[in-house]
């Protein structure tokens, strides 16, 4: 696994001797002796981790991660503090300004190594969401790095599985007053309850009685459910080879026993808001593809993807030999609507013509604005009577009853017209369908409106 790695220390001989210890595992090191240069290079976009001296002249390592924590374009990159302070409340300090982990002085190789490539594998697994999240913000979709530099990591729900109860409840009474904890004394259980339950972080012991807890940890990352949930070990010190091997096989964090109520509580807040960043990044994702293909006035899908899916439909059908049908609908005198009661009348008629048309199509039928007050909609495996039927169906909901108006205090009378052609084996393409119904709707125009017209096969 490549990645850059960003060293930072004002001690230019720990600067080299990292750089050589990384470089021999093929990571690519870049390098700042002081806070601001480490902030410049993070803020460029020139590293995938921060290893962070503490003790640096003028602004600490403390500072630094603040300020890499806070800011929305480097809240997601991975900041571990190496130092050679190791009490809890050093610890406890960087915890709460940010730092996914620490790495005491003299370094240990196999905790760097294992740290460095757990961390760089955890930024990878959101890297895409944010860069697709990143091209929806420019798109004009809103900022959704934004909510990394909010989010608290508090009022979470978490599994603690650990069968030494008294450990158990002392963890349970020092997170409690954050979060929604649950504890839970047998392995099985626990991961019946993480798979069928929606927790935000599980604390898994490595030491339950006759169960090596590591198979629970490597189980709940391999579920569906359960994939995107961190992990944390309940480890004791002497257990340093099964950490290594769990942070190897992708668990998010762990704990040394005997565990510091306020490490406890940083670390999990820590694990939290990656969460929820992900989540976030995921969110937006899926709002801003949902946006390119709706019509924001409507709700209905949009001309782009109606012309992408009706292509693929047309082509499938044509294989299958099967039938398809397409309605197009075009509201009676829509400009007497905008010209009588104003454009916001007019748009009020549109959405709830759009809604009506809904109520009366299948979820497998394609409901698409078209252009301006036209309506087309897809409707797979009916042929022309079926087709006839299902825009005799609407015809007679819209005529049914009025139309409300500047908030429900003018009614207007609302008609449609209806033209339905179906696929024809003759067909060259989708253009083809789409012309004969456009011509059926401008006879039902003809003829008098308020009508359907089926056009001839």
């Amino acid at each position: 696994m490549s990645a850059r790695v960003l060293i930072v220390d004002d001690l230019f001989p720990n600067l080299k001797l990292l750089e050589t210890k990384l470089s021999l595992e093929y990571f690519d090191v870049v390098s700042a002796m002081n806070g601001p240069d480490a902030i410049a290079i993070c803020e460029k976009g020139l590293c995938d981790i921060v290893l962070l001296d503490v003790m640096m002249p003028g602004m600490d390592g403390f500072e630094v991660c603040r300020r890499l924590k806070t800011t929305p374009t480097t809240a997601h990159l991975p900041v571990v503090m190496v130092t050679a302070l190791d009490q809890p409340s050093d610890r406890l300090r960087g915890l709460d300004a940010g730092a996914d982990d620490f790495l005491t002085k003299p370094i240990d190789d196999t905790a760097l190594l294992a740290r460095v490539r757990s961390l760089v594998r955890l930024k990878a697994m959101t890297d895409e969401l944010r860069n697709r999240a990143l091209a929806s913000r420019d798109l004009g979709f809103g900022d959704p790095l934004a909510a990394a530099a909010a989010e608290t990591g508090l009022n979470a729900n978490l599994l603690i599985a650990d069968d030494r109860r008294a450990s158990a409840d002392r963890m349970a009474a020092a997170l409690c007053q954050y979060h929604c904890v649950e504890v839970v004394c047998d392995p099985q259980l626990a991961l019946e309850k993480a798979t069928g339950g929606a927790y935000d972080v599980a604390l898994v012991s490595l030491d339950f009685e006759g169960f090596d807890g590591l198979r629970l940890c490597t189980q709940l990352r391999s579920v569906d459910r359960t994939r995107d949930m961190p992990v944390v070990m309940l480890a004791d010190a002497g257990d340093r080879s099964r950490i290594m091997r769990g942070l190897d096989l992708g668990v998010h964090d762990y704990l040394v026993r005997p565990i510091d109520r306020n490490e406890l509580v940083a670390r999990v807040r820590t694990q939290v808001r990656r969460k929820r960043f992900a989540h976030s990044l995921r969110e937006s994702v899926q709002a801003s593809m949902e946006l390119a293909v709706t019509d924001g006035l409507t709700g209905l899908h949009n001309r782009r993807y109606f012309d992408s899916h009706l292509a693929g439909l047309f082509r499938e059908a044509t294989l299958r030999g099967r039938a398809l049908a397409l309605l197009l609908l075009d509201i009676d005198r829509f400009k007497t609507i905008n010209d009588g009661f104003g454009h916001d009348a007019g748009d009020e008629v549109l959405r709830q013509f759009s809604d009506r048309i809904r109520a009366h199509t299948r979820g497998i039928d394609i409901v698409a604005r078209f252009g301006g007050e036209e309506i087309v909609v897809v409707v797979p495996d009916a042929g022309l009577d079926g087709g006839r039927q299902v825009a005799e169906r609407i015809r007679e909901r819209i005529e049914a009853a009025p139309f409300t108006v500047h908030g429900g205090t003018r009614a207007i009378d609302v008609t449609v017209s209806i033209g339905v052609a179906v696929r024809h084996p003759d067909d060259a393409g989708p253009a083809d369908l789409l012309k004969r119904a456009d011509v059926a709707l401008y006879q039902a125009k003809q003829e008098g409106r308020n009508r359907v017209v089926a056009a001839a096969a």
